[in-house]
């Protein structure tokens, strides 16, 4: 019976160091070789100091910064482990919130957004990813029609003038992959940055 199960034994061994040692190694070595930033993670640096990562989105809400989507994610409620509170954009617990089109609670969010940013900029219609949440809840993009949304609010509390703004949205703007895959976006830190550095000026 030894004889048997030996190469069954041997045989497991080998491939369990094939596929769980050798090609995850050999993997992440090709990567860090060919693509190095986004094998680390696609990690956004200021000042030597990294500040967060191209591929996970942030909370701005300081009105001379423009905002991403609405997150979704929780937390573990500190002074209660059986419930959770909003954490935004909680990488540790990525998710939407699986509200549907008939949920009252979904419903009375958006029109208390949609109401909100209307009150904001009320001479241009709100872009549909101002006031939905994505499916993972961790979107660092928005599209270039939510940036420009936000430009008058940005301005206006960084005192700069609009057109300014504008071109600096434009110029963030990051086109389909290889012109056919994809929406055209604007990372929100790295538009925040460019920001950050042109009022410094």
């Amino acid at each position: 019976m030894l004889r048997e199960i030996r190469p069954a034994i041997v045989l497991l061994l080998v491939l369990a160091a094939i596929t769980g040692l050798a090609y995850p190694l050999a993997m992440t070595a090709i990567a860090g070789a060919l693509f190095p930033a986004q094998a680390q993670g696609s990690l956004i640096e200021k000042d030597g100091k990294v500040i967060g990562s191209a591929l996970i989105g942030q909370e701005f809400k300081d009105d001379k910064y423009f905002h991403g989507r609405p997150s979704a994610t929780v937390a573990p409620d500190p002074s209660d482990s059986t419930k959770t509170v909003p954490a935004p954009y909680n990488a540790a617990n990525s998710g939407g919130s699986n509200l549907g089109p008939t949920s009252k609670a979904l419903a009375d969010r958006l029109k208390e957004d949609v109401e909100k940013l209307k009150a904001e900029n009320p001479s241009a219609a709100v872009p549909v990813d101002l006031v939905t949440t994505s499916a993972s809840g961790l979107d660092p993009d928005i599209s270039p029609e939510a940036a420009q949304f936000q430009v008058p609010r940005v301005a206006k509390a960084r005192n700069l003038p609009e057109e300014a703004v504008r071109q600096l949205v434009a110029s963030n703007v990051q086109g389909r992959m290889l012109g056919l895959l994809g929406e055209p976006r604007v990372n929100v830190l790295a538009l925040n940055l460019a920001l950050d550095g042109a009022s410094a000026k």
